[in-house]
């Protein structure tokens, strides 16, 4: 029960599944329902988040699925605060078939600039990708990044305005962001923004089971992928 406690208060946002999925892999042997239970008596539960409505619109299937690693990186901006006021923006990058978190930049303003700069390093850490999507916004479509992409022959792939479901991934991935992350913190400087997105980045990939991705992390199912393409070869 010690550990369910240490789990719960550590990761406030699991539910009774994810707490389970991290007990799975430290070869914990009571079942899921039991978990569930357990969490239930000791009054272990996710705190309630404000309801959203969803924009009108309909969704849509992707017809450029990511199908295997860097086949596809979705990146977008989130905006925050530091607790004077001032602004704070984050530009995430995703992979989107194994769901890692490739980058978190932080800065009080993000440009084109930064944007070609950040894919600079990705593409140097990770190789080039086969395509990139993105919203409309101007640090997307300007020029100088278009170029860039271009010149290294990688697909790009806009959304359609106003419909940021066709980005759903990124999205997804950026909602668990503010809701784990920015809302739980209060930045005093850009520095702790910064270091602090990075520590959550790592907890992300390497500690957070993705229901999609059968209750492994992001960076466990890289590796297992990568396994069987070795062991197929």
């Amino acid at each position: 029960m010690t550990k369910i406690h240490e789990l719960s208060e550590h990761y406030p946002r699991f539910g009774y599944r994810k707490i389970f999925d991290l007990l799975k892999g430290s070869d914990w042997r009571v079942g899921r329902e039991r978990v569930r239970l357990l969490r239930r008596r000791e009054g272990l539960r996710v705190p309630q988040k404000t309801a959203r409505r969803r924009r009108p619109g309909t969704s849509t299937i992707d017809p450029q699925r990511a199908k295997y690693p860097h086949h596809v990186w979705s990146y977008d901006f989130v905006a925050d605060q530091t607790t004077d006021g001032k602004t704070l923006r984050f530009l995430t990058v995703i992979d989107e078939f194994t769901r890692r978190a490739l980058w978190i930049e932080c800065a009080r303003h993000l440009t084109s600039v930064d944007v070609e700069r950040v894919l600079e390093q990705l593409v140097e850490l990770h190789g080039v990708p086969t395509t990139v999507k993105s919203d409309n916004g101007p640090e997307f479509v300007a020029k100088k990044v278009q170029k860039w992409i271009q010149n290294r022959k990688i697909g790009i792939r806009f959304i359609d305005p106003g419909s940021p479901w066709q980005n759903g991934h990124n999205e997804s991935f950026n909602g668990v962001f503010r809701d784990s992350c920015l809302n739980r913190w209060l930045f005093e400087s850009v520095q702790e923004a910064r270091e602090t997105a990075e520590h959550w980045l790592q907890e992300y990939n390497e500690e957070r089971p993705h229901g999609s991705l059968g209750g492994l992390t992001p960076s466990m199912f890289f590796e297992q992928w990568n396994e069987q393409k070795r062991d197929a070869a």
